[in-house]
């Protein structure tokens, strides 16, 4: 045993130190995070100013050398390009490790981008990706630059933006002073023969540059290994840039938590043994006189256990046994009394706690008529309309009807009487009125019918068993039913990566994106904007794919004190008689229930945004 708790203890202190490494990891993983943030936020703050876009359209490379200050003074990018629509290098502005500004643009010659990088960026805002160079690594953000001539016209390409952050040396020192550990990246590669012996940008030691690591190796595993009399441990943490993945490595010193441990195992080992030898003699000297009284305690100690019935043992003398069986009575007296008393409180909880399933039970039904009501009073609003130019265009198709009746009566009777007919009914005027009268009542219909299928799109109530479905089409069928609230005033993003199909239940699936959508339009007062994502998580081989939706808003967002509380039952920061306060509440069950989780950020006066990560084989069984 004693062997077994150093072994244990030596574990202990390798997770403590495997640990604070990985706590050091992920703060430097936050600090890449920020960088992300930080150029995207000054790329999007920047790239909307019309002067902006015309340094781009005009080639201006004056223009674009000062609004490149203006830029580096803003990101914590170390590199800014641009670049015009036909993908040609105009002008690159790079601010050194002493701050000093360098400008960089060709005249003659052309530089262009990849064409790679061109023909995806034909389709998406930006990429981000990890170039590796000498002693560093670079963290790139190529975005694209789009504006419009008019509010109402297509958007045109106006060109490149490229922002680059250096990773070297300097990025190493300033970890290192301020985490006070050793630290190097690696690039992520797939071949087995980088992996085992990487190029490592150290920060200070020579003996950093190459260590070997198993191309199979975790990245929690510690490794250790010894140089120049010192022996360190050091982890592989990964950081994500992008769609591009590095690691970096992190390592301490070992030698003072190994002469503690040593330390440890000799005064152990001295106890140990002290120990043994008081043992063996309290065993020679209490075996005859002591164990017997106490064996007939233990007997009646294992009675008790199995027995619900009132134990009482007989005290034969005064001496600490003795006094240790009186104890044994009185306390078995009082653990009756207890059991009885406790029996009796059971007995009345289960009672209450049946009262409160009931009440419960009443009390989500309320919220689901309720929400059933906000839903048929939106979907009303937009029937309404369609119908009611459907309903005042018949007026007018009957008139027209009645006058080419008319008409065609005047022919067959008189036909010499035709032009002027034509000229007293505006015969033109039907004729070109007549087809956008049916293409407007086409077009109402189809409005009702979209409207309709939606709605049963979204209720399923024909798969109320548990089947596969599509993400996507749930949140479009959704928002269609939303129309009515966020037309004309909130716009909606949306970004789908292709998706594969889950199996849960839809129509539970439905309600919690009807939840969490009604939510966010109602947060937002006024103008404002609603982005969705969904798109697959990676999983480690053998474990079950996962799928994230993210639902984001502008409105007014919630404190801290409010976001400890969004999951509780009945908690609503709406009026009295505009919600129960149950919709979140009821979602986080669907939601777990499915084997999925659900969490919230939000800020105020900036927005919300929930995320949902649903497996695709939920956990639950197929139940009604």
């Amino acid at each position: 045993m004693g062997w077994y708790f150093l072994f244990k203890f030596e574990k202990a202190l390798e997770n403590e130190t495997s640990q604070r490494l990985k706590n050091n990891g992920r703060e430097i993983e936050t600090i890449i995070s920020d960088y992300y943030s930080d150029i995207h936020d000054t790329r999007d703050d920047l790239i909307i100013k019309s002067e902006a876009i015309g340094y781009f359209v005009n080639e201006n490379v004056d223009s674009l050398k000062t609004y490149s200050l203006l830029w580096l003074r803003k990101s914590a990018a170390t590199t800014v390009s641009f670049y015009n629509k036909a993908g040609q290098l105009l002008l690159s502005t790079t601010k050194d490790d002493k701050k000093n500004i360098r400008h960089f643009s060709l005249s003659n010659e052309k530089i262009l981008l990849n064409e790679r990088y061109l023909q995806y960026l034909s389709t998406q805002k930006d990429i981000a990706f990890v170039d590796v160079g000498k002693n560093k690594l670079t963290l790139i953000l190529f975005s694209r630059v789009n504006y419009r001539t008019s509010p109402l016209s297509s958007e045109q390409l106006a060109g490149y933006v490229e922002q680059s952050i250096d990773l070297g040396s300097e990025f190493l020192v300033r970890m290192r002073n301020k985490l006070k550990i050793e630290s190097f990246l690696i690039p992520d590669n797939s071949t087995a023969e980088v992996r085992a012996k990487p190029n490592m940008l150290a920060t200070s030691r020579e003996a950093f540059r190459r260590v070997n690591i198993p191309a199979d190796m975790n990245v929690d595993q510690l490794i250790n290994y010894s140089m120049q009399d010192q022996r360190y441990g050091f982890i592989l943490y990964p950081v994500s840039w992008g769609r591009s993945k590095f690691y970096v490595g992190l390592g301490t010193v070992r030698q003072d938590s190994e002469a503690l441990l040593n330390n440890i195992r000799f005064a152990f080992i001295s106890v140990i043994s002290v120990v043994a030898v008081l043992l063996f003699i309290t065993i020679l000297l209490t075996t005859n006189w002591f164990l017997k009284p106490v064996n007939k305690l233990i007997s009646g100690l294992r009675a008790f256990d199995t027995s619900d019935q009132l134990l009482q043992l007989p005290v034969s003398n005064r001496t600490e046994v003795g006094l240790l069986t009186q104890a044994f009575n009185e306390m078995s007296y009082k653990i009756y009394q207890t059991r009885a008393d406790l029996k009796k409180k059971i007995k009345e909880l289960e009672m209450i706690n049946q009262e409160l399933k009931d009440a419960q039970t009443k009390l989500v039904h309320s919220a689901k008529m309720m929400s059933l009501g906000q839903l048929v009073a939106g979907v009303a609003h937009e029937l309404n309309n369609p119908i009611g130019f459907i309903f005042s265009n018949t007026a007018h198709l009957k008139e027209y009807s009645d006058k080419l009746f008319e008409l065609i009566d005047l022919v067959e009777k008189h036909p010499d009487q035709m032009e002027s007919k034509k000229n007293e009914i505006e015969y033109e005027y039907i004729k070109n009125d007549l087809p956008r009268l049916i293409k407007s009542c086409q077009d109402g219909a189809q409005r009702t019918r979209d409207i309709v299928l939606g709605l049963r799109n979204f209720s399923r109530l024909e798969e109320a068993q548990i089947k596969e479905i599509d993400i996507k089409d749930s949140l479009l069928n959704t928002l269609e039913l939303l129309s009515g609230e966020t037309k004309n005033r909130i716009q909606i993003y949306t970004q789908f990566e292709p998706l594969p199909k889950i199996l849960c239940f839809a129509s539970q699936i439905n309600q919690v994106f009807m939840n969490i959508l009604s939510n966010a339009v109602q947060a937002i007062q006024g103008q404002g904007q609603i982005w969705i994502t969904a798109i697959p998580l990676k999983v480690a081989e053998g474990q079950m794919g996962k799928i994230q939706i993210s639902i984001q808003d502008s409105g007014v967002g919630m404190d801290a004190q409010t976001l400890e509380k969004i999951f509780d039952p009945f908690f609503t920061t709406k009026g009295v008689g505009q919600g129960t306060g149950l919709g979140l509440s009821i979602s986080y069950g669907i939601i777990q229930n499915h084997g999925g989780e659900i969490h919230v950020r939000s800020e105020k006066n900036v927005g919300t945004e929930f995320r949902v990560i649903l497996p695709m084989r939920p956990l639950i069984q197929d139940k009604r």
